[in-house]
């Protein structure tokens, strides 16, 4: 037997079933009777074998539905549980979302969203990625990440861009370099002290060397670090200095470092969230952008 089953005509099947009555069936499930009919003798068809013995009072299965109602209302079930499922992923309370960021936004900004989240969204998973901003583009282009928390990249044109908030880029030193107070700091003080760079992949390196090009400045980094805590140990070392964004402080794992704007020019970047171009977001990603978006205004208040 080959049978295409017809969703309607099996729920109206389980209604005369359960009411062993055409009538009462058609006003229960909202039908008119002759429709009602008309489909059940479309399964009848469909199945090739009678699944009611009909007389004037009573309607009765025969052996062919009393086979038939089981199968039916399991599938029925399954049916609706599976709609149930994708109404939920539709609404963005069920899914999973992959989000690529920016390690010091990794550890700091991002797990207090997701903790919030979570609370209101408790079917949604959300995975983290935190590497450096090239490595996350890589990562869109195989979609392998949905959002990310990254610095503005100008050179990007893939990627929709929503900014968050700014922060500002400072000079990283010892508390006991003679950097750590007295005059302010300039750029040009990079050219006077071994400098240590993150690496060129990285949205801080694409700023530092976008600034010392814009004051005729060639600073050759002692040595280039993947990871912010690298960057200072080399420097509560005393192997140089750095200039990072404020953000990164907590990563730099020593208490012996200080932090102080830095002047001519005052430097930032902008940091949001981003997603790429081409692809569509899942109704859970942009229940979670819409998260990300609303916490980094309330930090602004």
């Amino acid at each position: 037997m080959s049978w295409s089953p017809n969703l309607p005509a099996m729920r109206f099947f389980v209604g005369v079933a359960k009411a062993r009555s055409f009538s009462v069936a058609a006003r229960e499930m909202n039908i008119s009777q002759p429709a009602l009919s008309r489909n059940i003798r479309m399964l009848e068809e469909g199945v090739g074998t009678s699944l009611f013995d009909r007389d004037t009072r009573n309607v009765r299965l025969t052996a062919a539905g009393e086979a038939l109602l089981p199968v039916v209302e399991r599938l029925l079930t399954d049916i609706d549980h599976a709609f149930s499922e994708l109404s939920l992923s539709f609404s963005g309370e069920r899914g999973r979302v992959v989000v690529g960021a920016l390690p010091s936004l990794a550890a700091g900004f991002l797990p207090q969203v997701i903790a919030a989240f979570r609370l209101t969204h408790p079917g949604v998973d959300i995975a983290v990625v935190d590497t450096l901003s090239g490595a996350i583009e890589t990562r869109f282009r195989d979609r392998q990440v949905d959002l990310a928390l990254i610095a503005q990249n100008q050179e990007s044109n893939d990627l929709t861009f929503l900014p968050i908030f700014q922060e500002e880029f400072g000079l990283v030193c010892r508390s006991d370099d003679d950097l750590a107070g007295g005059i302010a700091a300039t750029w040009e003080t990079f050219g006077e002290k071994p400098f240590i760079a993150m690496a060129p992949l990285s949205s801080v390196r694409r700023t530092t060397d976008a600034t010392f090009a814009k004051i005729g400045r060639v600073v050759e980094p002692l040595f280039e670090c993947a990871h912010v805590p690298t960057v200072g140990g080399l420097i509560a070392n005393g192997l140089g200095i750095s200039a990072l964004p404020k953000s990164v402080l907590p990563l730099l794992g020593s208490d012996k470092l200080v932090w102080r704007p830095l002047g001519k020019p005052t430097v930032s970047r902008s940091v949001g969230v981003a997603s790429w171009r081409h692809f569509s977001l899942s109704p859970a990603a942009r229940a979670f952008r819409a998260a990300l978006l609303a916490a980094a205004e309330k930090m602004e208040k």
